[in-house]
């Protein structure tokens, strides 16, 4: 049975992403003395490796905060061996992005949720000195929530993957006019805008958008039929702009993850993707849109904080948190 299903998962081997997060893993948990790794690490199949939340809240793992200078290195170089050059910039931007929210809500008088650059969370699930069976790592706090499982030299599950912004565009300060997720806004507005008439009525399913992602933070989402605008119905040009979004939130990942995901995407093509809008079409005004083919799923709102707060996220909802692979696994245990 287990060769049988090795045999299996090691057809999309990611052997340079694996060996950089297994390194780095080990380097993290050498790091720790006993009572942190108490806090950080948690059996694989622990219920607790499949709880996802984005809003700032206590959470389990070992917190930035309770890390020394070589810990919080050794946490960090974990998520960079995990990440592309982009996704870790985006990473260390919405971090500091507390130092930035806190200011601003404390000058108008909101009293709110402790905005604090430390409280973001690591945990391991499994173990990484074990290549036959499944570890995991995960990474949580305010606007981030990465979940990533390896067995072997695959990289079995990336997602959820969520990365939002608050402020969506800082417009005071010395950060004024820093818009960290631009380019995912930017781009399906430019999708939706070049629409004609009739496709932007076909793809606009409501005139005001949801007050957040509708699969929130569900484990497994339930989602809504395929519907809106399919890429068969768009024009080259759109298509390519469509890809261009899709490219956006695969982008994040290691280089090897990257290109399997990517390349077959295009070699199957954008015609069954679906792509929907609700809200307005302008930067300022609030909108929400998603990009939906069979598990793919992309989910993206700005319209908490008058239409300057972002949520984003990317799941593939037959595998979040690996699911799929390992009732796999277990039918094939089952039957072998």
């Amino acid at each position: 049975m287990a060769n049988t299903y090795k045999q299996m998962i090691d057809e999309h081997k990611h052997v340079n992403a694996t060996k950089g997060m297994e390194e780095a893993a080990l380097a993290f948990l050498d790091s720790l003395d006993t009572d942190q790794k108490n806090k950080s690490t948690f059996e694989y199949m622990d219920g607790e490796r499949q709880f996802w939340y984005y809003p700032p809240m206590n959470r389990h793992g070992l917190a930035l905060r309770d890390m020394n200078d070589n810990q919080r290195k050794a946490a960090m170089l974990l998520a960079e061996a995990s990440l592309s050059t982009k996704a870790y910039q985006y990473m260390q931007q919405i971090i500091d992005h507390e130092l930035i929210l806190g200011p601003i809500e404390k000058s108008k008088g909101i009293i709110t949720f402790v905005r604090d650059s430390e409280l973001y969370y690591f945990s391991l699930f499994g173990s990484p000195f074990n290549r036959d069976e499944p570890w995991g790592w995960r990474v949580e706090g305010h606007h981030i929530s990465f979940h990533f499982s390896i067995w072997g030299q695959t990289v079995i599950s990336t997602t959820p993957f969520f990365l939002g912004a608050n402020p969506a565009e800082v417009k005071e300060g010395d950060s004024k006019g820093l818009r960290i997720l631009s380019r995912r806004e930017d781009l399906g507005l430019e999708l939706f805008n070049s629409l004609d008439n009739g496709q932007q009525s076909k793809a606009k399913i409501a005139d005001e958008p949801p007050f957040d992602i509708l699969t929130y933070n569900a484990t497994k989402a339930v989602l809504m039929q395929e519907e809106g605008i399919s890429g068969k119905e768009m024009t080259e040009g759109q298509k390519e702009i469509l890809l261009s979004l899709i490219d956006e939130y695969l982008s994040v990942y290691h280089q090897e993850i990257y290109h399997e995901k990517i390349n077959a995407i295009q070699t199957s093509g954008l015609d069954e993707f679906y792509f929907v809008w609700a809200g307005g079409n302008k930067l300022g005004q609030q909108h929400y849109y998603r990009i939906h083919r069979g598990n793919f799923f992309i989910e993206y709102d700005n319209r908490q904080n008058d239409a300057n707060h972002t949520h984003s996220v990317l799941r593939d909802t037959e595998n979040d948190f690996a699911e799929n692979v390992l009732r796999q696994h277990l039918l094939l245990f089952k039957v072998l």
